[in-house]
């Protein structure tokens, strides 16, 4: 089904934007579409990852709600190269010291985000330390960056980490030493696997954060998908 509307008028400063919604169920429309950077539900190809959306609730640094559903779209590249590192966190049994039957795995945070909720975040944080200018866009913007941490996978309990999610501060660095070992080593896990193994590149800032490389070549999605 296909179906044009205009969806979005809001004031920015002294300027109005108007966004154009363009529809294609069950995928929202992009010029330069290929197979690699085509937005695909996460759960459809990583079935057993664990997905919290924190922007669609209010555990998140604007405090706001800002996705109306909790479905995790990533780049389907990304999602190839995310489903290496869950594979590699079931299999390993042992970590820090501590067994783990089930082995462990990933949970998302945040996937692909649609351009509009680019512009709420930096009205809010308009730092491009933490937030992406919204008219240059963002990796998120284009399915192709991913915010997660580990878990137990038995028990789907989060491994600790140097901080929450959205934490804008030194102590969320990956250069920040100041932590207990074993968070150090928690951190250190995810970064090697989704580096080595992944091919995602790191965010030097936000420890949760990992972007597909490819990714920078990839259209901006216009808008929220179709979900």
């Amino acid at each position: 089904m296909i179906y044009k509307s205009i969806f979005y008028l809001f004031t920015k400063s002294y300027s109005i934007i108007l966004l154009i919604n363009i529809f294609i169920y069950p995928f929202s429309f992009t010029l330069g579409q290929t197979s690699a950077n085509k937005l695909v539900k996460v759960k459809e190809i990583i079935p057993d990852i664990e997905i919290l959306l924190k922007y669609a609730t209010t555990d998140n640094f604007t405090k706001e709600i800002l996705y109306p559903t909790s479905t995790c779209y990533l780049a389907f590249g990304a999602i190839e190269n995310l489903k290496l590192v869950q594979d590699s966190l079931r299999n390993l049994q042992f970590h820090n010291g501590i067994n783990y039957t089930d082995g462990l795995g990933l949970k998302i945070w945040d996937g692909y985000r649609p351009r509009s909720v680019q512009y709420r975040m930096w009205d809010i944080v308009p730092d491009p330390r933490y937030v992406a200018d919204p008219n240059i866009g963002s990796s998120h913007n284009r399915g192709g960056a991913v915010d997660l941490t580990i878990i137990d996978f038995s028990t789907k309990k989060e491994l600790d980490m140097p901080t929450v999610f959205d934490f804008f501060g030194l102590e969320a660095h990956h250069e920040y030493m100041e932590h207990p070992l074993h968070v150090i080593a928690n951190r250190e896990l995810l970064k090697n696997l989704m580096t080595s193994v992944g091919g995602f590149s790191i965010h030097a800032e936000e420890w949760w954060h990992y972007k597909y490389p490819p990714s920078e070549d990839f259209p901006l999605f216009l808008s929220l998908i179709h979900i």
